[in-house]
């Protein structure tokens, strides 16, 4: 065992010589040490949000499972907050700092997933999300998608961020002012959703049986709810090679794969170019302003 120090905070880590990663020998201590590394990067994308994990005690050759509650054991100094669930009230961690998300990285936490709100406004999110995932082997059905969806939220006024998501597809996500609650922000994007199914029908669906999409993109907007997650930018996927969710300039999307990027060559990008999304939220757009002048333009 051993302690690493973060702003007077020792952080117990153990068993890294524990492979996680068989496939690729990449052990808990590679983990550990990424999320380290990255959290200069990673932090600003999940602070303040409520955090599930997804946890691999023996590794991705075993069964993993999510775990939505922080344990009572849990260091005094990681942040929490009690929600409402349907059934009573539930503890969640919240990551706003490094040592944090080393911890949850020593707890065999190979992703954590946030909440598209944040702890002072829980039931009104601060983006739009579209997730496309690839239904067979063509990644560039999922590049189509992503320009659709880009385009539209264009059309809306809206600026769209695209991130691969270090399994089979891409995020299209949009960000909002936060003036409307989920079920109204859901409405607004599952709207646009069936805006694009109909201009692109034999490319694009909303529809969620999987039986019925016949090879198409199926763009799905449910993340949008309260209690709902989504894989934040950088955290690594319990796949083989342990490859990372990683924001894109849109000009990247030609030449990227959906696991390009891994912990092993993250950093060589990183040290090339800023993260495309640090300004994101800069760009926060109301939707119920979008929406009258998209009504108003049908009208005319």
């Amino acid at each position: 065992m051993s302690v690493l120090q973060f702003d007077g905070i020792g952080v117990k880590v153990s068993s890294e010589e524990k492979v996680l990663f068989p496939d690729d020998g990449i052990t808990k201590g590679e983990l550990i040490a990424y999320y380290r590394r990255i959290a200069e990067w990673m932090i600003p994308h999940v602070r303040e949000r409520p955090l599930s994990m997804l946890r691999y005690p023996e590794g991705i050759g075993h069964d993993g499972f999510y775990q939505q509650e922080a344990p009572d054991y849990f260091p005094e100094w990681v942040d929490r907050i009690e929600l409402d669930k349907k059934d009573g009230r539930i503890v969640h961690a919240v990551c706003n700092h490094a040592a944090t998300l080393v911890y949850l990285a020593n707890q065999n936490t190979i992703t954590p997933h946030v909440w598209l709100s944040r702890v002072d406004r829980l039931y009104e999110p601060d983006q739009i999300i579209f997730d496309l995932d690839l239904p067979g082997d063509d990644f560039e059905a999922v590049r189509l998608a992503a320009r659709a969806v880009r385009d539209i939220l264009e059309e809306q006024g809206l600026t769209a961020f695209v991130m691969t998501t270090g399994s089979n597809g891409m995020h299209v996500r949009a960000p909002i002012q936060r003036r409307h609650k989920f079920d109204e922000v859901r409405a607004y994007a599952r709207d646009l959703a069936e805006e694009l199914a109909l201009r692109h029908p034999d490319r694009l669906t909303t529809e969620q049986r999987k039986v019925k999409r016949e090879g198409r993109i199926y763009l799905d907007v449910l993340r949008i709810a309260y209690g709902q997650t989504a894989v934040p930018p950088y955290a690594v996927r319990a796949r083989p090679g342990a490859p990372v969710a990683t924001p894109l300039d849109w000009s990247e999307i030609g030449r990227t794969g959906p696991r390009t990027y891994t912990i092993r060559n993250i950093f060589r990008r990183l040290g090339q170019k800023a993260d495309p999304w640090a300004d994101m939220f800069e760009h926060a757009a109301d939707i119920r302003l979008n929406r009258r002048a998209r009504s108003s333009e049908s009208a005319a």
